[in-house]
Order: C-alpha cells, then structure tokens, then sequence
C-alpha cells in the first residue's frame, strides 16, 4: 500500500488494534524494573535476594518509569494476542498511538505524543542487567528494553507534521520470555486508574498470589515494589489502600510482629503483610498462564 501524502510503500502490517484485554509477563509484575515517578529518576535501582538480582540503570532522560512500562504491556498484549489466534511473530512491532492512548485510557492531545516520545527515549536508554533467564537463556551484560524506537510522520501540503505510527523493536530477553517461557498473566482492565504505588501492589499480588495467600514483611514488600522511600512511610500508604480496598481482586492486611520478637527498634519494618485474593481470582490465575505450541517467527 502506498501512502498517498508521503509517496511511500508501507514495510510494515499494523499490528494494532488491540483486541484482547492487557496482558503481561510475569517476571515484569513481579520485580521492580521501573521507578515508581512520574518525573525524571536519574539514580540507579537495584534488587537483591539469594535468587535474583536486577539492575537498572538511567539513560539520558532517566529510568523508565511505571508509566512508560505501559507501553510494554500494550506491546506484550499485542504479541500474546498473535500466539493465540496461531499468527507469527517477530521482534518489530508497528502501531497507532491512538490505539495505544485507547487502551491506556489516555487523551490524544500534543501533551500525550510528547510524553510518548519521551517514554519511548526512556524505555531504550534505560540499561538492565538481571539473572533471570528469559526463554532458557540468560543476559550476561546490559540491555535497553527497546531495542530501537521510531516515530514515522506523514506531511500535508501545508509541511505539517502528523504522526502516522510507532515502529519499535522488542528487546531479546523480553521477546524470549514471552515467546518461550509464556509466563504471561491477565491484568484487570482498571489498572490504569492505579497510582504508581498502587500499580505496583497489584502487579505483586496478582504475580505471587497463583496458589492463594501470601505473606511477607513490610521490608521484604518495599524492596519488591521498588519503593524507595522508609517502611513506615510504605505502611501509611498501605493503610489508605487497607481502608479504601483499593487494589482489585485483592484484600491486604498488616499484622504486627510480636512483643518478644527482639526487633523492636526495627518494628515497623518486620510486620507482616497478607495479601489475600478475593473469591475467584485464585481460580483465574491458574489459568491465565499461557503455554502453547512454539509458533512460526517472523
């Protein structure tokens, strides 16, 4: 097909519009790779335990943030969508902005493609280095989660510009977990409305809570959320979560640790967190992980 302002032959099939609901890998839900801002976060983050470790570092205009991350979900959904219906896939993904801004729920304004490139800029100048194997392969150096990132205009008589569409390419470790592991689960279709804590605590329910309640304390949940700020402010944030039952499909609950415990100048960030899903949600999370038949590749 050519386009008729422009004069060119497309390269590239839209894979948009999305017609499935959100959908994510689970790896993503459940670790802190993205700042929890909404400006720019310039410091580097980094996630320790005894089996998995993740660094992250800044590009020019700082770590993707929580909110850039949803581009890769758009993204991650597209290509799960193609796996189901049997489709081939390949790393190179070609899509609207508007369709993107439809299923994150956001106004198609100047503000919002500004915001867009510079998310896109976020997403492959961000630098990750992690030992979690993708696809049966592990990443000895760093990565950028875009592997390339373009926005392509087309031009009225007037030299205007008007985006057309986005063009990126997947990076390997995310492509390969997704494509092989298939360790993909459901979103609720409200987690747009979330705030970024809020973002998170769902994304880490939703990602441990596969066989039922989990428990945790409050230290342990802070580092998985990325949430850089003391326990105790985390504890006051989750209150108002408590209290407004405002992470759907999941109830929360703080219980305090016991007066013989011996860590009392380090109570608050010894207590314990529960976080239950609610009736159904349990059932549904074993089945919204996707293992199918390795499918043709672009």
């Amino acid at each position: 097909m050519t386009d008729k302002k422009t004069g060119q032959g497309d390269l590239f099939t839209f894979d948009s519009p999305l017609l499935t609901g959100l959908q994510g890998e689970r790896s993503l839900m459940a670790y802190p790779f993205f700042a929890l801002a909404k400006t720019a976060w310039t410091k580097p983050l980094v996630y320790k335990t005894d089996s998995v470790s993740i660094e992250v570092g800044p590009g020019p205009k700082g770590i993707a943030t929580i909110y850039d991350k949803e581009i890769l979900l758009y993204i991650a959904s597209l290509m799960v969508s193609k796996l189901e219906a049997g489709l081939p896939v390949s790393q190179e993904f070609y899509f609207t902005a508007n369709d993107l801004f439809r299923v994150t729920g956001v106004n198609a304004s100047s503000r919002s493609y500004t915001r867009l490139s510079d998310a896109l800029e976020r997403l492959q100048g961000t630098q990750i280095k992690t030992d979690i194997q993708a696809g049966g392969e592990g990443e000895a150096g760093f990565f950028s989660w875009l592997e390339s990132a373009r926005l392509q205009y087309t031009t009225n008589n007037s030299n205007e510009r008007r985006l057309k569409a986005v063009r990126v390419r997947l990076c390997d470790w995310l492509f390969r977990a997704i494509l092989r592991d298939r360790h993909v689960l459901e979103y609720t279709s409200t987690y747009f409305q979330l705030g970024p804590v809020e973002r998170r605590l769902y994304e880490v329910a939703r990602s441990s809570c596969i066989d039922g309640p989990v428990s945790m304390t409050l230290e342990d949940l802070r580092l998985q959320l990325g949430y850089q700020s003391s326990p105790r402010h985390l504890k006051s944030i989750l209150k108002d979560v408590i209290d407004e039952n405002s992470i759907p499909g999941f109830v929360f609950s703080i219980a305090e640790p016991s007066p013989t415990d011996g860590l009392r100048s380090r109570k608050v960030a010894f207590e314990i967190v529960q976080i239950t899903p609610e009736a159904g949600i349990h059932r549904k999370a074993n089945q919204v992980i996707h293992k199918l038949d390795e499918p043709d590749v672009d």
